[in-house]
């Protein structure tokens, strides 16, 4: 950059701060490549000042990539990022600082064990060597007096609930006099009404004309109270915006998810008669913070069927999952088995014959460091041939595994290998020859099996899926892929805000209705 360009720069940065109007931002054909994955192709956006914006798509669409980019997280492979109709460079989400650009994350960022007046102070850019806590004190009380919510400032964060901890990260940006917030997903830990006070607040700012707002949210009830305009990515394009009064729920889940698609025809063995596998009763369960995220479930999957459960992300697919995988508590409820009570102990997962292809596997399904053959293990460690009085035959562990290996075409360099060290679609086919290779499937849960993986990976999982199916074991197939759903489903349910707001045969399906329904929780 030259010298004229820098000063420049200098001269236009306190502006992002002190003008009366936040700074106009437009990202303009932004592209972005991670090896052979496009994560973003030639998208644009507008951010006018003093407007709330929302960022919609469904799970992968490029939504953190784009903001990542703006933030200097990422550099764009190309595009631009005009501020104020200038184009600027922004490599570190410092230079994003510098024109008033700030980011509220999914996660907390403050340190727990220090104050909120420590956590501020340290939140600078430029702190100070030697810090007059006499002044700076005095400086932010004057500033929470002012801010749109409070948080006490001689409070420990790690004191704090998470209503608060997220005012703090909100509270933090506003103090490094950011005029532009990117929220990520900020009302994921909170309840509703903490929901509706937080982004109300925020509102009042932006109405005021003191701030412009990005937010990514899944939540179309929050878009529709508090939002001016969207923008839809899908699969990494530009997928169209519009003004938030001018358009219906429907129509937003519409561009989400794209035109009408129709099942695709698949082989599928004819199911005779109904027998109920799977129950769920009024099943009950709560996020991590404890708000409630399953409201009285009641589902039932049989013999030879895919039970579909489609939804946006964050409505309580993955605590359902985690109920059924022994990895939550429920709340409230039952879940039966062939009619039994189960609760997912290992003894009942075996006398049962249960198998989960859980999402994130590598997180959830293996341990990393372990070997490939020990993972391969994790279900048949303690039983004959592999465990013998007591003691484990590593040779019976190892014959297995070497079987498995090439049955499941798992490409890894030995069976010692650290499962950690392979590729995402090998881990999931180790995951699938350990859940799948039982000759006594009764029940097989499969979480977003196919999230990340290349189109020959996901038609063999889904090949594998339909002739679990086709020999009579009852799949229950949670997806944010409509796609995927449409294909292999039999029943399709799908989940808003903890409830089953629609259900349907496949071949009857309604796609306007599944959009509506991914949108609309019971209240």
């Amino acid at each position: 950059m030259t010298d004229i360009a820098n000063q420049t720069e200098a001269n236009v940065l306190p502006n992002a701060h002190t003008s009366a109007t936040p700074p106009d931002l437009q990202v303009v054909n932004m592209a972005k490549h991670f090896g052979s994955l496009i994560a973003l192709d030639n998208v644009s956006l507008h951010l006018k000042p003093g407007t709330f914006h929302a960022l919609l798509g469904e799970n992968g669409a490029g939504k953190s990539t784009l903001v990542k980019c703006i933030m200097g997280f990422y550099r764009a492979d190309h595009g631009d990022v005009l501020i104020n109709q200038q184009a600027r460079t922004i490599d570190s989400p410092r230079d994003a600082h510098q024109y008033g650009i700030g980011m509220v994350y999914q996660h907390f960022t403050s340190v727990p064990a220090m104050t909120v007046a420590e956590n501020l102070v340290l939140s600078r850019f430029e702190s100070p060597n030697l810090i007059k806590w006499k002044e700076e004190l005095e400086a932010l009380n004057a500033f929470m007096a002012d801010a749109p919510f409070k948080v006490p400032v001689e409070a420990l964060v790690g004191q704090l609930a998470a209503g608060e901890k997220q005012k703090l990260e909100i509270l933090k940006q506003l103090y490094l006099q950011s005029r532009i917030l990117i929220l990520d997903e900020p009302t994921s830990v909170l309840t509703p009404g903490e929901a509706d006070e937080v982004l109300g607040l925020i509102r009042e700012q932006v109405t005021d004309g003191k701030l412009s707002v990005l937010l990514i949210s899944h939540k179309f009830r929050e878009v529709t109270s508090f939002c001016d305009e969207i923008t839809v990515l899908r699969k990494g394009k530009y997928a169209g915006t519009g003004a938030v009064k001018d358009l219906s729920v429907a129509q937003m889940a519409e561009m989400m998810m794209g035109e009408k698609r129709e099942p695709q025809p698949v082989e599928k063995t004819p199911r005779t008669e109904a027998v109920p596998i799977l129950q769920v009763e009024h099943l009950q369960a709560n996020k991590d913070n404890g708000v409630p995220a399953l409201h009285g479930l009641n589902l039932t999957v049989n013999k030879g069927e895919i039970v579909g459960i489609a939804g946006i992300s964050g409505n309580g697919q993955r605590e359902l999952v985690e109920v059924l995988a022994g990895q939550r508590p429920a709340t409230g409820g039952q879940i039966l088995v062939n009619g039994t009570p189960y609760t997912a102990t290992r003894k009942e997962i075996n006398q049962h014959c249960v198998f989960v292809l859980p999402e994130e596997p590598l997180k959830n399904a293996c341990v990393a460091h372990m070997s490939v053959a020990d993972n391969l293990a994790l279900r048949t460690f303690d039983r004959p041939p592999q465990a013998k009085s007591f003691m484990l035959s590593f040779k019976a562990i190892r014959a297995a595994a070497a079987n498995l290996i090439g049955t499941f075409k798992i490409k890894t360099p030995s069976p010692e290998t650290p499962v950690g060290n392979l590729s995402g679609g090998n881990v999931q086919r180790t995951v699938l020859a350990r859940e799948l290779s039982s000759n006594h499937i009764n029940l097989l849960i499969a979480a977003n099996p196919c999230f990340g993986l290349d189109f020959a990976m996901v038609d063999y999982i889904h090949c594998q899926i339909l002739n679990a199916r086709n020999q009579g074991v009852a799949v229950l197939l949670v997806s944010e892929d409509l796609d995927e759903l449409l294909k292999l489903s039999d029943r399709l349910l799908v989940i808003s805000g903890g409830h089953f707001t629609y259900e349907s045969e496949i071949e009857t399906a309604d796609f306007s209705a599944i959009g509506h329904a991914m949108c609309h929780s019971v209240h």
